[in-house]
């Protein structure tokens, strides 16, 4: 997990420094590590944020680069993958519901990005399979007027 903060570190120092090329590179590497410890750390909710955080800091890299639907892949693709984990027997049971605990959070992201951005295909996919009342959620005056900050920085 160490390695997975330095290099998540360096990257939010380099997106802060507006070197956003080698700020994603460095949360591409983040996001792998993530991913390996996912089903493999010991404490199962450090595990999950890692996962979360990763996904949610390239979202809002591109976001910066004005890539609005690609900040929409990453904020499904994290949340899509905690709602499978939730539901995968072969998990253990405290990884199972750290994914579930953790959904939470990255479904509230996901109405906020929409909210701000619109629906983007993933989105309205993702959203629309899962819970149909997403439109009249995402469309709260609460949910708009947050910053959009899904990452750690």
């Amino acid at each position: 997990m160490q390695h997975w903060k330095r290099t998540t570190d360096n990257a939010n120092r380099l997106f802060e420094q507006g070197e956003l090329v080698d700020a994603r590179e460095h949360y591409l590497q983040a996001l792998a590590l993530a991913q390996v410890l996912f089903e493999r750390w010991h404490d199962v909710d450090e595990a999950v944020a890692a996962f979360v955080i990763a996904h949610h800091n390239l979202a809002d890299l591109h976001l910066r680069l004005n890539q609005p639907h690609e900040s929409a892949d990453y904020l499904c693709a994290a949340h899509q993958r905690l709602l499978q984990a939730s539901q995968e027997p072969r998990l253990a049971q405290p990884l199972r519901e750290a994914a579930l605990r953790h959904s939470a959070r990255t479904y509230t992201e996901l109405l906020s990005f929409i909210a701000e951005y619109g629906q983007y295909p993933r989105t309205e996919r993702l959203l629309n399979r899962n819970a149909p009342e997403t439109s009249e959620l995402a469309t709260q005056p609460d949910a708009a007027a947050r910053p959009h900050a899904y990452g750690i920085h």
